[in-house]
């Protein structure tokens, strides 16, 4: 083990052993994607509360069912997640009520079941990536206790070729041993704090979601008495 007296942070990831060094760029490459996706999220999630509001502004404002579903239609990534299963629920609505006569609970069986396929479409995309924030979240600390145990052993192991061990002489390599874990944790807590702060703007999404299939379902049932 060769004893430096440079302690920066550069020489200390430069002079770890080969181990660590390759745990450091594994733990470099979750952050960097942890961050990307941090990023996308939070940007796709603001996008998704702005047109849901959007939309149950323009629902609710008493204009026409089929003219929204027509400009829903025509630009149905404009108009956001909720906007579309509004248009999964309308368009097999209309089809019901050619196909099906005046059977009020056949009519509505298709839209229920069109709508409540779009929810779980529209849930899967805004929950993508979620797990890769978790999995980051809960194994990078650790992926960098690894590197710090291998690092202290390789330390350790050093000092065994050393005729006087100093704590000088075996500080170095403890150092850079824990360098690993702190890059698992810089690594871990942006990623745990994210995904707890996405869960929970998706699941208020989802209840947003959900009310609004059993107010459409409603409105719907009046429409065909």
């Amino acid at each position: 083990m060769q004893v430096s007296n440079d302690m920066s942070l550069i020489s200390l990831v430069t002079q770890a052993s080969i181990p660590v060094q390759l745990i450091m760029l594994l733990l470099l490459g979750i952050s960097i994607m942890s961050w990307t996706y941090i990023f996308a999220k939070r940007m796709a999630l603001k996008r998704a509360h702005a047109q849901t509001r959007r939309f149950e502004d323009d629902f609710w404002s008493g204009g026409d069912l089929s003219m929204l579903q027509q400009a829903v239609a025509s630009r149905r990534d404009e108009h956001g997640a909720l906007a579309r299963i509004f248009d999964a629920g309308m368009t097999e609505f209309l089809k019901a009520r050619r196909t099906q006569g005046g059977d009020v609970n056949a009519i509505l069986d298709g839209p229920r079941r069109a709508m409540r396929a779009a929810y779980q479409r529209e849930m899967d995309a805004l929950e993508s990536h979620l797990n890769f924030l978790a999995s980051a979240g809960s194994v990078s600390p650790y992926i960098g206790l690894l590197g710090t145990v291998w690092g202290i052993m390789h330390a350790f192991i050093g000092l065994s070729n050393m005729q006087q061990a100093t704590l000088a002489s075996v500080a170095p390599g403890i150092a850079e041993a824990l360098i690993a874990t702190a890059i698992g944790l810089f690594a871990a807590i942006p990623a745990v704090v994210a995904y707890n702060r996405y869960t929970h703007d998706i699941d208020r999404l989802s209840i947003r979601f959900d009310s609004f299939v059993d107010e459409f379902l409603n409105i719907l049932q009046r429409q065909v008495r």
